[in-house]
């Protein structure tokens, strides 16, 4: 496969980590970030990842050296003209990524690929922008980039299909696990996902239980790694409530996505989670504990909440949002969940699920809760 040059645009978590995974993979690249302090950041993190890698064995102390190399930073984006490739991992506006991909096009050659790792913005809109909107795409890593395998490629209705194959040879080439997801909101992960945190702050907010005992709920029944409010802390609770928010205005205010009150009152006080020591926990002091002997009030919880991951799964998979096996290949890879969300659903049994959406819906009398007409899909392709 031929050797290709990436410039990566944004020193920040994401954009250093790109460049890593980028360089370790043979490619020479370009990291640009016009803040020196954030890129002077980014260039000892780098090291010393490629370091502790090194310590443990994974790589030699030559391929580190090697590795470091190859990555060449930088506060002006016209080293960028040559590049092959261009991964934009700046700020979550769509204004501002628009504007840089402008620049990028005055310095770039035709050929060029611009790839934005937005988490939720549309690609759509960002490639209306572009001189060439055939050459824009989409390619969404996690984080860390490092560790967490998925990245999902969302083509625009303008992209090029050569840009997209491209895209997936040489990020399958990187050894990572690529998904394909339509240009809608939160494409596939942060859209089936929000159920997850908005669903455990609903049931926090009637008061039917307390931050530790729904986090206890979900790592102890279904044995999900972190309970939504533990994991929202970790996130940084204005990341979950700003995706939350994009996807809930960009799906023409669709209840199901509908922000917390909550989670807005936490933001605005700046306790955002881990980072600022104080989330919906307050680090400087022991964890509060569990209600860890009402089981039926634990599996209750657990089972309102997988109800709803697994209703919006079925959705994505009824309107083509993405196939069936990339829509479980996301949740699994990218979000760490026990099992995929359509076979955890065959699992329990599919009219179970509708059955427990129904009810859901019975007593709430909210479109919040309406079933996913792809449950009775489902039930008929298994019969078929």
């Amino acid at each position: 496969m031929k050797k290709i040059s990436i410039g990566v645009v944004g020193a920040g978590t994401m954009g250093s980590g790109i460049a890593q995974l980028a360089a370790t993979a043979g490619h020479d690249v370009l990291l640009v970030d016009v803040n020196d302090t954030v890129l002077q950041k980014a260039q000892a993190s780098v090291q010393k990842a490629l370091n502790r890698l090194a310590e443990k064995g994974q790589i030699s102390n030559a391929e580190a050296i090697a590795i470091f190399g190859r990555i060449y930073f930088s506060n002006e984006l016209k080293i960028l003209k040559d590049a092959h490739w261009v991964i934009e991992a700046i700020v979550e506006d769509l204004k501002i990524k628009s504007e840089l991909f402008n620049e990028l096009e005055k310095l770039v050659v035709d050929s060029c690929i611009l790839a934005s790792n937005t988490s939720s913005l549309s690609i759509n809109a960002l490639a209306s922008t572009c001189r060439i909107p055939s050459r824009v795409i989409g390619l969404h890593f996690f984080n860390p980039v490092a560790l967490m395998p998925l990245v999902e490629h969302i083509p625009a209705l303008q992209t090029d299909k050569e840009v997209l194959d491209t895209t997936l040879e040489y990020i399958q080439q990187w050894g990572k696990l690529s998904v394909i997801a339509k240009d809608t909101p939160g494409f596939i992960v942060n859209r089936i996902a929000r159920p997850y945190y908005s669903e455990a702050l609903r049931i926090y907010e009637e008061g039917i239980a307390d931050f530790a005992t729904i986090d206890y709920a979900m790592t102890s029944i279904h044995n999900f790694k972190m309970g939504p409010f533990a994991l929202m802390d970790f996130i940084g609770n204005d990341v979950n409530f700003a995706v939350t928010k994009s996807v809930w205005e960009a799906c023409f205010f669709e209840p199901r996505y509908k922000p917390s009150f909550t989670q807005r009152n936490l933001v605005s006080a700046k306790w955002l989670g881990k980072k600022t020591g104080r989330g919906y926990y307050n680090y400087a002091n022991d964890l509060p504990m569990p209600d860890q002997e009402n089981r039926i009030l634990l599996s209750g919880i657990a089972n309102r909440i997988l109800y709803m991951l697994i209703n919006e799964a079925v959705d994505a998979w009824y309107y083509g949002l993405a196939s069936y096996e990339d829509i479980e290949r996301a949740m699994t890879k990218g979000v760490n969940y026990p099992m995929g969300l359509l076979h955890w659903a065959k699992e329990l049994g599919i009219n179970h699920c509708l059955i427990g959406m129904e009810e859901l819906h019975q007593y709430y009398k909210e479109d919040r809760y309406r079933p996913s007409p792809g449950f009775k899909k489902l039930i008929a392709d298994l019969h078929v």
